[in-house]
């Protein structure tokens, strides 16, 4: 999709939609996964929350570098350097594969004692374990979508992407519901089913990423799939730019990883809590992370145009419509708190605390659209050095305030969640100066 002279809220619409729709029906999955182990109990839903993050914190290495090659796309084809993307594409699956064999390996080996050193309650252990276990085998299925991911949203042609995550979404919630209770004839596996599940939809929907780009005629301009020998020099380019955003998002998953392991020391209530809330959280920011991509992929392409002048009143529109989606929501979720906790759990002691961390959610969210999008403006310019200090910076203040949250004052479970608002803030006010006075507005 060219873009536009003059930056339209159809255009950013165009790129952030599709994603939006996809983040929908990704969250399905999300909301039954977790409605459905817990009807299995409290400890299936906490051990499979953290041994999920765990796996991304694994997974995000990929994601980190096929984010990188979608800057460098974006690049490209806002110089309208067609033919490079599809080089670009092609060493981003040469570089993935191998990496998605050695995230296997090490999630295979590493995971079970990464799980020991921070889980205090030997029955989440147990169950996380199982979890991981045969969860490990989506991971390279995954990294595979990343690099198509990377390549759409690159050229900004999202709509393809809402349909892959419609796919895998569908096949997750229905293998979920069979192989977890054991329905359709398929063995009752409980939290080894919800891991085999998502395994088998990653698989489902790299098979129609890869069918799909192959006969479309509209990717004949991108030369893709030529497969020439690996260039190092290109490879090169791309984990200039990648390096940092892998790391970052390690720290990034790892934070959450490590922000949750705290909370399980409070209790395993309050990790069944953070959980279900944390899984809310997921649906309430779909408009937020469809349109940081936007952010994202405009920025890189505005820049490769030639019109560093537009990134920031560009972000700043992103900004003013991702929070007109925000506030409706926030309010329907803040009046309908209990209902919303119901839908997860029938253990009703849960309820009032996890309704007061629900509501710290609520308000906390508009931090985090303004300080997100403003972030992934960072990044989008290619700078992603800065943006991974950034993130380190405000990584550290975040789980230092939690641990001194749990740690000395030992409070409920939604104080602990209000370091939501400390990361957020530094997060925005760093973002913003940098985009404001930072030194960006170059090719690379």
């Amino acid at each position: 999709m060219k873009i536009s002279n003059s930056i339209s809220t159809k255009n950013i619409g165009q790129i952030a939609l599709p994603i939006m729709v996809g983040g929908v029906a990704q969250n399905i999955v999300n909301v039954t996964d977790t409605a459905f182990l817990g009807n299995l109990g409290d400890i299936q839903v906490g051990a499979a929350g953290n041994a999920g993050i765990l796996y991304f914190i694994f997974a995000i290495t990929g994601m980190g570098f096929t984010t990188g090659s979608q800057i460098i796309i974006g690049r490209r084809n806002g110089e309208k350097n067609y033919n490079a993307i599809g080089r670009l594409l092609d060493q981003t699956i040469y570089f993935v594969i191998p990496l998605g064999i050695l995230m296997l390996l090490m999630f295979k080996f590493l995971a079970p004692g990464l799980l020991h050193g921070v889980v205090e309650s030997k029955a989440i252990y147990e169950k996380a374990t199982a979890f991981i276990d045969m969860r490990s085998w989506g991971i390279l299925f995954a990294f595979i979508n990343f690099s198509f991911n990377a390549f759409y949203v690159g050229i900004t042609r999202t709509r393809i992407l809402m349909l892959s995550t419609f796919i895998m979404s569908m096949t997750n919630v229905i293998l979920d519901y069979g192989l977890i209770f054991g329905h359709f004839g398929l063995p009752k596996m409980g939290i080894e089913g919800a891991a085999l599940a998502s395994v088998i939809a990653e698989f489902a929907a790299m098979v129609f990423i890869i069918f799909y780009t192959v006969n479309h005629k509209g990717n004949k301009v991108y030369e893709l799939f030529r497969f020439e020998p690996p260039d190092l020099t290109l490879l090169k380019d791309i984990l200039r730019t990648s390096v940092p955003i892998m790391f970052q998002n390690f720290i990034t998953l790892g934070s959450w990883f490590a922000f949750f392991a705290m909370i399980e020391w409070t209790g395993e209530s309050e990790l069944a809590i953070s959980h279900i809330v944390k899984s809310i959280y997921m649906v309430l920011t779909i408009p937020i992370f469809g349109l940081s991509i936007a952010a994202n992929t405009l920025t890189s392409n505005l820049i490769g145009e030639g019109r560093s002048n537009e990134v920031l009143p560009t972000v700043w529109k992103i900004i003013g419509l991702s929070i007109a989606m925000i506030i409706p929501l926030s309010i329907i979720s803040f009046i309908f708190s209990e209902q919303l906790i119901l839908l997860y759990t029938d253990n009703l002691s849960l309820v009032p605390d996890a309704i007061k961390t629900l509501w710290v959610i609520n308000f906390s969210i508009i931090f985090f659209s303004v300080a997100f999008i403003l972030f992934n403006g960072v990044t989008g310019t290619g700078k992603t050095v800065i943006s991974m200090l950034i993130e380190c910076i405000n990584i550290t203040i975040y789980l230092g305030f939690t641990y001194a949250l749990i740690s000395y004052w030992k409070p409920e479970i939604y104080w602990v969640w209000c370091g939501e608002f400390v990361y957020f803030t530094f997060l925005g006010l760093m973002a913003w100066a940098y985009l404001k006075f930072g030194s960006w507005k170059v090719k690379i």
